[in-house]
């Protein structure tokens, strides 16, 4: 019997299956590098490869007809939200590497640098790494962009190394949840159905409160001592990075915010940058892609399985579970369900995000369930994809197998789980985001 688009399917945890299979082939992988002592231990298998398997094993499991099974997949793969995301995610990549061939990444960081006093070296740190992060849109460009920076400051100030280290994850950790091009930005917004500007609105409030935490602390924990500013600053560099957030804080189409943004580093680059030329840019432009393109096919792969898995009842099957749990926690504050399912959301994220070790495939593959529970107990759009970006940070910020952790060891010489233990600002926005859910519920309940 085929399972139409608009038929609710009947429950069945083996449909999950895929999912797990994906997973254990995934963390079984990393699990055993790390043991064979290699290093980035859980990137040795792409994860764009361990999910074939998963693939072969969800449509074997359907009960439709092989041809009908295919076709379901394909459909998944070609959802509308899914292309949406896959076409921003090259924008994205194509707008970084141009930004950064003309010059942007050095100038920015070089005028973040020329700003630092002397008595706020880890706070200035922090808030440099956060602009950065917020306007190339991926914490690990930005680590990647300011380690050695942050490496010299540590030994020429005498900051501790693993404090520093810590400062700088924080920084990128803060802009990839808030960047209107980070891609898991892009995934929350596309999966949940709402806008980027009304979920930064809901994720500022949130992510403010714990950023004024972590500076507070790094002035606190500061030592004063010089800083070599650099000799020369190129301005217009800087500019694609500041119209990306101005034109995106203004409310435009992601498409036309990051088409603009690609457009002016490449006049950026044509008038100040020697030898950069219209092929030069149609190569960082093919770079661009081929950066996006484990995370391009990986969303595709996925919504394949999330669509197969929806015909065969397994997204039935978690949202059910997941409201069993919700309306048992809340059986006796009567009907509402909101703040119980808020916190459903971000138990799925985070679990999803312990196992993938990548924040946006946590988002992708809880995306679809997310939504669900949030439309049926009264949770906004912008609300849900918030809570799926924040947590997934949160995780990624924390985990000592996580892709920017591993960079950020290997820049500084250090272990990943001395880094964690001061990865601050994640901490601090897990405590702020858990507030926020129960203090917002609290204000709802005392004005009704």
């Amino acid at each position: 019997m085929t399972t139409s688009a608009n038929t609710a399917p009947r429950p069945s945890a083996l449909a999950l299956l895929p999912l797990l299979l994906f997973l254990t082939l995934f963390i079984g992988a990393g699990v055993y590098f790390t043991l064979e002592g290699a290093d980035y231990a859980f990137y040795q298998l792409p994860a764009h490869v361990a999910i074939l398997p998963a693939v072969i094993l969800a449509i074997g499991l359907s009960r439709e007809r092989l041809n009908t099974a295919i076709e379901q997949f394909i459909r998944g793969m070609g959802h509308g939200d899914i292309i949406a995301m896959c076409l921003i995610y090259l924008l994205a990549g194509a707008f970084s590497a141009v930004a950064d061939a003309t010059g942007g990444v050095e100038a920015t960081v070089n005028l973040g640098l020329t700003l630092i006093p002397e008595s706020l070296i880890l706070p200035g740190l922090f808030v440099i790494a956060a602009f950065i992060s917020t306007a190339m849109g991926t914490s690990m460009g930005t680590i990647a962009a300011l380690a050695p920076f942050a490496l010299n400051m540590a030994t020429a100030t005498g900051q501790a190394p693993a404090v520093m280290a810590g400062v700088l994850l924080s920084g990128a950790m803060f802009g990839d949840n808030l960047s209107f091009i980070s891609d898991t930005t892009i995934a929350a917004t596309r999966s949940q159905g709402c806008s980027m500007r009304d979920k930064f609105k809901e994720n500022v409030g949130i992510a403010i409160p714990a950023a004024i935490a972590a500076i507070i602390l790094f002035v606190f924990n500061n030592q004063s001592a010089p800083v070599d500013a650099p000799e020369s600053i190129n301005y217009l560099a800087v500019l694609p990075y500041l119209s990306i957030i101005v034109l995106a804080l203004a409310g435009l189409n992601v498409f036309v915010v990051l088409t603009a943004g690609i457009a002016l580093a490449l006049c950026v680059g044509l008038m100040s940058t020697p030898d950069f030329t219209l092929l030069t840019f149609s190569q960082e432009v093919k770079a661009g892609f081929a950066s996006m393109q484990e995370i391009f096919v990986l969303s595709l792969m996925i919504g394949g399985i999330a669509e197969l898995m929806r015909c065969q009842g397994g997204l039935s099957f978690l949202t059910q579970a997941v409201n069993r749990v919700i309306a048992r926690f809340e059986k006796k504050r009567g009907s509402h369900h909101s703040r119980a399912s808020e916190f459903g959301i971000a138990l799925l994220v985070s679990f999803s995000n312990l196992c993938t070790a990548n924040n946006t495939v946590a988002i992708v593959v809880s995306g679809q369930v997310a939504k669900n529970i949030a439309s049926e107990h009264a949770v906004l759009a912008k609300r849900s994809a918030s809570l799926l970006d924040i947590f997934s940070c949160v995780v990624q910020g924390l985990i000592p197998y996580g892709a920017q952790i591993l960079l950020l060891g290997a820049s500084f010489g250090l272990s990943p789980l001395v880094i964690v233990s001061h990865s601050y600002y994640c901490f601090f926005l897990a405590a702020s985001a858990l507030i926020a859910v129960i203090s917002r519920r609290w204000w709802q309940a005392r004005r009704a």
